[in-house]
């Protein structure tokens, strides 16, 4: 039996491009510290100018929206009880009278979901360049058992009603609710959670080492990582042909 390694178990925060899977940065969450100081000093490095950052729910904070617009930026985030008056607001705003302006359908890892968006443009949001709340109500089959689930997400963004449509910014949202795909990936396919090095620097240089054989499969046009892993496997000009690399 192999002996358990030694130290802490490494908290990596990534930036990861939606439209390639391309991890364009990466920082260890310390130990005694969470991602909310981490996201800043992450972005830092990369070119913001007219994109458009999506995070998690925890990183709805009003220094994270300041800094993001200063760095020429748009955001969409969810916001959940971290954000408890911002969330009352958009909880009583007149979603009734609101119409249905998207609706998309999506199968993946066992289950079929449907997503119905609405927006309306708000001049008064609780939140730092805010100006167009959203409703996401999904409903969610899990299709081996048939349970039948359903939640309703509130977001704001900085874009307003010239800039994004309701199809791009439900499309905003599902690039973000995907890079689940790249963890899920990274568990399932390199058994990453189950590893045991601890030691320096080496955690961290395996995971650039897989975010850089996801990105570059993805960039190939591969959805199924392990299938592509297995044919690139059986010749070891594949993977150089895919970096490019004579």
């Amino acid at each position: 039996m192999r002996p358990r390694a030694h130290g802490r178990k490494i908290h990596l925060l990534s930036a990861v491009d939606h439209t390639t899977s391309v991890v364009l940065g990466q920082v260890d969450v310390e130990e005694k510290t969470n991602e909310i100081p981490c996201f800043q000093p992450l972005l830092d490095a990369i070119d913001l100018t007219d994109t458009v950052v999506t995070s998690d729910a925890l990183h709805t904070q009003r220094d994270h929206a300041a800094y993001l617009l200063r760095r020429g930026a748009h955001y969409i985030v969810i916001v959940k009880g971290n954000q408890k008056k911002l969330r009352k607001q958009l909880e009583k705003l007149p979603w009734e009278k609101v119409p249905l302006q998207e609706r998309t359908r999506e199968h993946g890892h066992g289950r079929a979901e449907i997503r119905r968006l609405k927006v309306c443009t708000v001049n008064n949001l609780l939140f730092p360049g805010a100006l167009q709340a959203i409703e996401v109500k999904r409903r969610r089959v899990n299709r081996r058992t048939g349970k039948i689930s359903f939640k309703t997400v509130y977001a704001v963004t900085s874009l307003g009603a010239e800039q994004a449509s309701p199809a791009r910014l439900a499309s905003l949202i599902r690039g973000h609710w995907q890079v689940e795909s790249l963890h899920h990936v990274r568990d399932t396919t390199f058994a990453e959670d189950a590893s045991q090095l601890r030691t320096g620097n080496a955690p961290r240089a395996m995971a650039t080492w897989r975010n850089l054989a996801i990105g570059a499969l993805h960039t190939a046009g591969h959805q199924a990582i392990a299938a592509a892993l297995r044919h690139n496997a059986r010749d070891a000009t594949r993977p150089l042909t895919i970096l490019a690399i004579p």
